[in-house]
């Protein structure tokens, strides 16, 4: 086995092609092994093995700067820089992060988890290097579906401005995590399929070359007729006219070819682009057939590729799907908008069903919530599909053309709160936060599976401004879901347990943790009163009024972030009607990113647990006693 003596990156230059081609192939099945304990991002890293070998034998990481977008493709690169020993542990509590981490290796130079920022980052390095002096190389992996992304665009705007060395290294595997849609997409497409591209463009180059050079009006004439060559030759010149010197289409998986066209790219001087074609999920059949649902995979059966996800109640995604489809029988309006995830957010079967009122914009959040604001100016009813850490991505567009307009669109902000091993870039904890403080924005979120159902509904029915429904990565609880759908009246909250000891106002999943306290505590002779705050926004002030009255102990809990939350909106609700002397506490989560590892986990470092509610209440007790 040669991928046992693979410690560091230098190892890997000892080896011939030949050794370099066996070494992608036990990568691949040590990838396929491993992540079938541990799930993870396997399609997406099966398709890199040769790249990211490439890449590491010609060049000198962490001196040479790989930027990988998004970066759930870099496992490969974890394993060559010394993590290989730390695979059982992946996207586990305290364990080896499934994206690239700073904090991690040295040689994980830029991190993220939301895509489109690889190019913007390599500029900044590359102008560092060249203000310091120095002579390392910039190499930027992005995907074609990332590149859909406004940001990655802009950044290839400045690039060719600036004409700085770096390289971009188009992995092209026609797919983000759903297919890739649009226009940039089509085009690689095109790029594909034109076999005589390469050989045409270079034996145009030659014969150019080869004509003399008499005087600046053949120079000109003859850049002209290059250019005019190109356009006949080439299915779309954009890369080269945003000012890159464009190589390919390469096959990502001959390693051989892919060594020298890297090696060609490198004489170049000025920003080139590389176009790498790849397949996701290469070298494991089950993730080849289905490189969408191997995207994120949970473990695994290596034999027949049989996914090992536990039976019980569905997802709250499932839930939001079938509700809409349901709503949009009876409302024509309901149009449904997804940035790149009609897979993640629950919407294949509204696509299947309603193919005219389905749009799937690609990696382009800023773009889908500016549609959906012009949707409903025109009378439709838009629900804009998306992950609470995306929509994080559209904040000026929420604010500047929906809310301050009172447009009627619908938000479903799906994975609201904790989301497990995808850690601390796609937490969904600060919608709360960003959301609440805007005029017009109306936030709720569901105790249970059959209340998002009735959210759907008071969001379709609600004709006065945008709103938001937000819910959990997890699965429901298994409530009946067989009554009506009915709304429900805005603001108001619901007394789910009643007691004089002290109460709590719990926010969605919150709910049933405050209500196993609740039991615990009545064997104490404690009696909390459980109340299910279901909008956040605007708060039932009739009964933060009846609270204040009774002076009761209020404890506030959420799984969002603290600074800027749900508790902060009731202390300040009571601060500004002159409500003082209560005694109040928040549960939230604390002013720090929390990594990777299990909901249970997550939630237990801070805080947001049964035991730890149980603690407050009975730490308020004495006061309430003394105060009376």
């Amino acid at each position: 086995m040669l991928l046992e003596h693979i410690k560091q990156p230098k190892d890997l230059k000892q080896l011939s092609i030949e050794q370099l081609e066996q070494l992608a192939t036990e990568t691949r099945q040590f990838l396929v092994e491993k992540l079938s304990i541990t799930g993870g991002h396997l399609s997406s890293n099966l398709g890199v093995v040769e790249l990211t070998i490439a890449l590491h034998y010609l060049f000198n990481s962490p001196y040479d700067k790989f930027i990988f977008d998004v970066g759930h493709q870099s496992y490969v690169h974890k394993m060559f820089t010394g993590r290989m020993d730390k695979f059982d542990t992946l996207r586990k509590y305290k364990g080896l992060c499934g994206f690239v981490k700073r904090s991690e290796s040295e040689h994980d130079v830029w991190e993220a988890g939301h895509s489109s920022t690889s190019l913007s980052a390599a500029m900044g390095m590359a102008i560092a290097r060249d203000l310091k002096g120095e002579h390392n190389r910039v190499v930027a992996i992005i995907g074609d579906g990332a590149l859909t992304g406004g940001m990655a665009l802009e950044a290839m705007n400045h690039i060719g401005h600036e004409k700085k060395n770096l390289m971009v290294i188009l992995n092209d595997n026609e797919m983000s995590i759903a297919p890739n849609v649009g226009a940039l997409h089509n085009y690689l497409g095109k790029i594909r399929s034109d076999k005589h591209y390469v050989k045409v463009k270079e034996e145009v180059e030659y014969l150019i070359k080869k004509i003399p050079a008499i005087g600046g009006t053949l120079a000109k004439t003859i850049e002209k007729l290059k250019d005019s060559l190109k356009y006949m030759v080439v299915p779309g010149v954009l890369f080269e006219e945003l000012g890159f010197t464009y190589l390919g289409p390469v096959d990502g998986h001959n390693l051989p070819l892919l060594l020298e066209t890297i090696k060609q790219a490198e004489k170049i001087e000025g920003p080139v682009m590389l176009h790498v074609v790849t397949l996701k999920g290469k070298g494991y059949s089950p993730a080849e057939a289905d490189s969408h649902a191997w995207h994120g995979a949970s473990p695994y059966k290596i034999e027949s590729g049989q996914m090992l996800k536990a039976v019980g109640p569905p997802m709250y995604t499932e839930v939001f799907g079938k509700s809409l489809i349901e709503l949009a029988r009876e409302d024509s309006r309901i149009v449904a908008i997804t940035p790149a995830m009609p897979g993640g957010s629950g919407l294949l079967k509204f696509a299947a069903e309603f193919p005219d009122r389905m749009f799937d914009v690609g990696i382009a959040e800023q773009h889908a919530a500016t549609l959906c604001a012009a949707l409903a100016g025109e009378g439709l009813k838009p629900v804009y599909a998306v992950y609470s850490t995306f929509l994080q991505r559209a904040y000026d567009q929420v604010v500047h053309d929906i809310c301050r307009a009172n447009l009627n669109v619908i938000f479903a902000i799906d994975r609201a709160g904790y989301v497990g091993p995808d850690g601390e870039t796609h937490q969904g904890v600060y919608d709360i936060a960003f959301l609440r403080s805007i005029p017009n924005m109306v936030l709720m979120m569901p105790k249970d599976e059959n209340e998002l159902r009735h959210m759907m509904k008071t969001a379709v029915d609600y004709d006065a401004g945008p709103i938001a429904v937000r819910y959990p990565r997890i699965s429901g609880l298994g409530v009946s879901m067989e009554e009506p759908y009915r709304a429900i009246p805005i603001g108001t909250w619901e007394v789910l347990r009643s007691g004089d000891s002290a109460v709590v106002l719990a926010v969605g999943p919150m709910v049933q943790e405050a209500m196993e306290a609740a039991e615990q505590l009545a064997k104490e002779g404690l009696q909390l009163r459980v109340v299910n705050a279901r909008f956040i926004k605007p708060l039932d002030e009739a009964m933060l009024q009846q609270l204040a009255k009774e002076n009761v102990p209020i404890i506030t809990m959420e799984e969002g972030a603290q600074a800027g939350g749900f508790g902060g909106s009731v202390l300040e609700y009571f601060a500004s009607h002159d409500m003082h002397g209560l005694q109040i506490k928040i549960l939230g989560i604390p002013d720090y990113f929390v990594e990777h590892g299990s909901v249970p986990e997550q939630r237990k470092e801070t805080g947001l647990t049964a035991e730890r509610l149980m603690a407050e209440v009975k730490a308020l007790m004495p006061r309430k006693r003394q105060h009376a």
